[in-house]
């Protein structure tokens, strides 16, 4: 078992949406806190080193990360890998900007559209984009599985199912300024195995999905979790799940399960970053793989989810 500090942020464009669950080494297992603001993008990742205490920082995001195989190939021929390009991306790249119109729509601004307007689709985006098929703006990881529906493709920004807001938001405001200071971070599954990454005072970052860790925790979704009631459903087989894992909520943690995690809107931000920091212990312990499949195209551009094992559906495209 790796001892560290398990982290999941549950990560949004909206800053009052963003909350995080932190675990902490106790004894053999894990203390887990009440879910917590996360406060200023640009400091949290000394923030949790310096609350690791020297131990390494295992760190779940829930947003994308990493860039569809097609276009990696097609548009970032000369990049290495998708940690080489995002260090590549200067604080004023066009990159970082939603075209508003597909006009704009092109490699160096793919993100669409920033706002809904009559007749865009997402082949028109695609199209726009150089290719024949949606599906080409979709990672492996995006694709539906036997256990899951298809998320959201990356570039896509118009829905309640999108996460590509997220993505610009976490990656510019974090991530590209930490690849740059004294200690960056190390991205999975880049850089190799997770587990591998957390050596004593080392932060490692990972794709992270609440939805998935709900099912390597063995909890069924049930109901939404925008309504309390079904929140609060929710707690005895939060607390099955801990138990299993050798993990304990703390005071506030439990006063939170019992609460249904309160009765505003963030109510479903603060369940989803305890599911996801189960996920990151889940994996921690042993339970779960800490390696994406074996796909040069996953590890060098796509990324994985942290633990998830089923394989897409729709294997089409998925072999450049």
């Amino acid at each position: 078992m790796t001892t560290a500090l398990a982290v999941h942020a549950d990560w949004s464009c909206a800053a009052a949406k963003r909350w995080m669950a932190v675990a902490r080494p106790e004894g053999a297992g894990w203390c887990v806190g009440a879910p917590e603001p996360v406060g200023d993008p640009a400091t949290l990742l000394d923030r949790l080193r310096a609350r690791a205490g020297g131990h390494p920082v295992a760190l779940g995001l829930d947003c994308p990360f990493g860039l569809p195989r097609a276009f990696a190939a097609k548009h970032l021929p000369g990049w290495p890998d998708f940690p080489a390009f995002l260090r590549g991306l200067g604080p004023a790249a066009d990159f970082w900007r939603v075209a508003a119109c597909l006009e704009e729509v092109g490699p160096a601004r793919p993100f669409y559209p920033a706002r809904g307007a009559a007749g865009m689709t997402r082949l028109s985006h695609a199209h726009a984009l150089g290719f024949d098929s949606a599906a080409a703006l979709s990672r492996a990881c995006d694709r539906a599985t036997a256990e899951r529906p298809a998320g959201a493709a990356l570039f896509w920004t118009l829905g309640p199912n999108q996460s590509g807001k997220a993505a610009l938001a976490a990656w510019r405001e974090m991530v590209v300024p930490a690849l740059h200071g004294s200690a960056p971070p190390h991205l999975w599954p880049f850089e190799g195995p997770f587990r591998a990454l957390l050596a004593p005072g080392q932060l490692a970052i990972a794709e992270t999905y609440p939805a998935e860790a709900m099912r390597h925790l063995g909890i069924r979704p049930a109901g939404s979790k925008r309504r309390l009631a079904d929140r609060l459903a929710y707690a005895e087989p939060l607390r099955r799940a801990m138990a299993a894992l050798g993990a304990t909520a703390d005071p506030g943690l439990a006063a939170a399960m019992s609460a249904g995690f309160g009765t505003d809107a963030a109510g479903e931000d603060r369940i989803d970053c305890v599911f996801g920091v189960l996920g990151v212990i889940g994996v921690l312990a042993g339970r779960r793989p800490d390696q994406a499949p074996d796909d040069p195209a996953i590890r060098r551009w796509e990324g994985w989810v942290l633990g998830q094992t089923a394989l897409p559906l729709d294997q089409a495209g998925l072999s450049r």
